[in-house]
């Protein structure tokens, strides 16, 4: 395993930092609205829904996560796949999907990518490679691999697939398969471990066997380098690294990148089974605090960082109105995008 990488080494240009600042806010900006706007939307952790929450249904935010899909998808040509996870809205983001129809789909309206039907857990937008998220732990890794043998039997010059996953999802059976699969058949596939520490609302540690994900990589074969997945610098220089060893037929690799679940396991979650020292420690390393700091250090002028804060604040408003105001899916649409097997009638 790659020693883990350090963001002191690994800051580039200027524009390339302002650039993942960008992203990092424009993801927080969003999750914030959509938190907003989920509460009171499910009748879960001892509260009941109420008919004003304009997001239903479970809402899992990435808050404080927000480094790694902006270092990794920075290297990411619309061409590239990507899968997610339940927690996908800054996978979603970064790749380059539509900020607004993101959030007429959480809204569940027919302008949303999937028309209203995949919302928060279910989202995807293949004009940007992006083939959606889950709402099954681990089941985006053989999808992923999936893909990523499709491009190779395509022969698509370099283009790769990434994986996104979480740090529970290595105690699934996906996970195993899926490595082992990319690495026996040599796919142009990048794995990412989102590992944020907590397992919906079991703390990951005490239930993983060994080292995590890296080394379990390893044991099949497949390069991995740990990084922190907090510092947008380190993420984006250890994704860049790695993305280039993939598109040159290197195989698969895997990221291993360690962050933390700022917010509960959804959204009306208060996590009160988290110890409030652990998380005020964890907010101490916020990703978008750290890479404002570091920019401010290199001379980029904070006027200029709160008018990207802004204009993302601005455009998640905008998104909102758009979304409140968009239509509903006809009762018709119900009947469409269902699969048939071809074996006749229902019994």
């Amino acid at each position: 395993m790659d020693s883990s990488i350090s963001g002191s080494a690994a800051h580039g240009a200027h524009g390339a930092g302002v650039a993942l600042y960008r992203v990092m806010v424009r993801i927080r900006a969003f999750e914030n609205a959509a938190e907003t706007a989920s509460q009171g939307g499910v009748s879960a952790y001892g509260q009941q829904a109420a008919g004003a929450a304009k997001v239903r249904g479970p809402l899992h935010l990435s808050t404080g996560q927000e480094a790694v899909p902006a270092g990794v998808c920075a290297h990411l040509r619309a061409a590239d796949y990507l899968t997610s996870t339940h927690r996908g809205h800054g996978h979603t983001l970064a790749k380059g999907a539509d900020l607004a129809r993101m959030m007429c789909e959480l809204f569940g309206k027919a302008t949303g990518f999937n028309g209203g039907k995949g919302g928060s857990m279910h989202i995807a937008d293949f004009s940007v490679g992006m083939l959606g998220a889950n709402g099954v732990v681990a089941a985006g890794l053989p999808i992923a691999v999936g893909a990523a043998h499709a491009q190779k039997l395509l022969n698509k010059a370099d283009d790769i697939t990434v994986c996104f996953f979480g740090d529970g999802a290595i105690n699934r059976g996906p996970f195993l398969e899926a490595l082992n699969w990319a690495r026996v058949y040599e796919l142009p596939v990048l794995f990412v471990c989102e590992d944020n520490r907590w397992s919906a609302t079991t703390a990951s540690g005490p239930m993983t066997a060994g080292e995590g994900a890296s080394v379990r990589a390893e044991s099949l074969g497949i390069a991995s380098t740990q990084v922190d997945g907090n510092d947008v610098f380190a993420v984006h220089a250890a994704a860049a690294k790695l993305v280039a060893q993939v598109r040159s037929g290197g195989g698969p690799r895997l990221l291993h990148a360690l962050t933390y679940r700022v917010k509960g396991h959804v959204s009306v979650d208060v996590a009160a089974y988290r110890d409030p020292a652990e998380l005020a420690a964890a907010l101490e390393t916020d990703p978008i605090a750290r890479a404002r700091a570091y920019l401010l250090s290199a001379g980029v002028a904070a006027s200029a960082l709160d008018a990207i804060e802004n204009a993302a604040r601005d455009e998640v408003d905008t998104a909102l109105a758009i979304a409140d105001a968009a239509p509903w899916p006809e009762p018709a649409a119900a009947f469409t995008d269902v699969q048939t097997v071809g074996e006749g009638q229902w019994r």
